[in-house]
């Protein structure tokens, strides 16, 4: 794991003056009852020689359906428990969450059954204000959100 890295964008709009991100919340039976702590930007593994902005463009198109582009912010990498280094970018930039369509991942389910199924990446994304982004992101991803405040005003 130590080697493996992800890449990611931070969607962030305004509206009526308040600072907004879009964050994404993980598909499958694992994740279908976790809320606080479970919400996380759309990101994904970055391919062997792959650029990382590239990459975290990549995963935001495969985990919501949106192609976007524009001015990318760099940010600061967050590493996870798990010791992965996450690599991500701020982007201006208003989609319709309601629209989000996601990839799909196959799993054995129900767990020893032998029988896989088909589960969203990603089953909801939602726009946030800070505190209810704060609140509702991963741990470790908090900090994406506060580098945003610092690079972008509240």
């Amino acid at each position: 794991m130590k080697n493996k890295q992800s890449a990611g964008l931070l969607l962030y709009r305004r509206r009526k003056g308040t600072l907004q991100v879009l964050l994404v919340h993980p598909g499958g039976p694992f994740w279908q009852n976790r809320d606080e702590g479970a919400w996380s930007i759309p990101k994904g593994e970055v391919g062997e020689g792959e650029d990382p902005l590239a990459a975290a463009v990549r995963e935001f198109a495969e985990e919501t359906g949106f192609l976007v582009s524009g001015r990318f912010i760099a940010m600061d990498p967050v590493r996870m428990k798990s010791g992965k280094l996450i690599r991500a970018w701020a982007l201006h930039r208003n989609v319709n969450a309601a629209r989000v369509r996601s990839n799909n991942f196959e799993m054995e389910w129900p767990p020893k059954s032998g029988r896989s199924r088909l589960f969203p990446e990603i089953d909801r994304a939602a726009w946030l204000d800070i505190p209810g982004g704060l609140k509702k992101i991963n741990g470790a991803q908090q900090d994406f959100i506060r580098q945003l405040v610092q690079l972008v005003g509240q």
